[in-house]
């Protein structure tokens, strides 16, 4: 019997649905009547893959819904579904043929089957993630800040400026609230924290962010954060390895806890100094200090131990 594969197209109003190998397509509406009879309509098909798109918010909700009813869920990268799309040959752009192409990126690439976070870990993504966005808001206002000369709008500014940093410190303390308030995250943190290099921040970047943490190899757990360099070649011509994808928001962390580590951690300091003896770039030998450092904390919650220099 063919393994049945379920791609789900989410729109703002509606839920676009295909099913393979039979092809069966519906579509439902996004709210709690239409869930409940999508739920009722796939439980009978004993789905093995059912797949969404990570559609900045829309499929949050059913994703959770889903997963909620027992259904093997996996959210998938639209780019990653478009670039099969064009492969394939397949221009044309519909509501309902992406959630065919959905079901079909799924049936041929089998990505695997993970937990959704908790409403407790969601929360705490969502406020590290509003977080950042405050502080990419402060940083553009300070730079409009710099460049104007009308005192108007200097004044407007500073205004903003000043809303912005006090809302700043409210989500911090909602972050710290959150992360100490709960024995399991405080205990992840001051592991996490343990290392030279890494901060609060990022020990709580890496706790909402990553939850996978401490439960993966070194391998996968690399190619979460998009650390691991992908050969580009062809032919004769050799170019130079790159590294992205992954979850941009901890290979950041990751990277900017590597430069601090560099200078103040004696491990990843001697590893960076040696690749640098070697003839590798300095930013070539960051990346990997960066990649160094979350095999080390991936082992480190792994293992439920702290930081030992030697």
């Amino acid at each position: 019997m063919a393994m049945v594969h379920v791609g789900i197209d989410v729109s703002k109003d509606r839920l676009d649905v295909h099913v393979l190998p039979d092809g069966l397509a519906f579509a439902v509406a996004r709210d709690g009547a239409g869930l409940a009879s999508l739920i009722e309509r796939l439980l009978p098909l004993s789905p093995h893959l059912v797949a969404v798109e990570a559609t900045g918010g829309f499929e949050t909700v059913v994703a959770a819904t889903l997963a909620e009813a027992g259904l093997p869920l996996v959210v998938v990268n639209p780019a990653q579904v478009r670039h099969y799309a064009q492969a394939l040959g397949r221009r044309a752009k519909t509501d309902p043929i992406d959630a065919a192409m959905i079901a079909r990126f799924v049936e041929a690439t089998q990505p695997e089957v993970r937990a959704l976070p908790d409403a407790a870990t969601r929360l705490l993504s969502d406020l590290v993630a509003r977080r950042r966005q405050i502080i990419e808001m402060i940083v553009s206002e300070k730079n409009r800040q710099h460049r104007t000369t009308v005192p108007r709008i200097a004044k407007s500014i500073a205004r903003l400026i000043k809303a912005l940093e006090k809302e700043l410190v409210e989500i911090d303390g909602e972050v710290d609230t959150a992360v100490r308030g709960s024995p399991v995250w405080r205990a992840r943190e001051d592991l996490l924290a343990s290392v030279p290099g890494v901060g609060a921040l990022t020990a709580r970047t890496l706790i909402a962010e990553m939850p996978e943490l401490g439960t993966l190899d070194a391998k996968r757990i690399a190619s979460l954060a998009g650390l691991p360099p992908y050969t580009r070649q062809s032919g004769r011509w050799i170019g130079k390895a790159m590294i992205g994808g992954g979850r941009k928001t901890v290979r950041s962390a990751l990277f900017l806890a590597a430069l601090v580590a560099c200078r103040h951690n004696p491990v990843l300091k001697l590893f960076r100094d040696r690749l640098v003896a070697a003839g590798k770039p300095k930013m070539v030998a960051v990346i990997a200090a960066a990649r160094k450092l979350l095999t080390i904390l991936n082992a480190m919650l792994r293992d439920e131990k702290p930081w030992q220099s030697a």
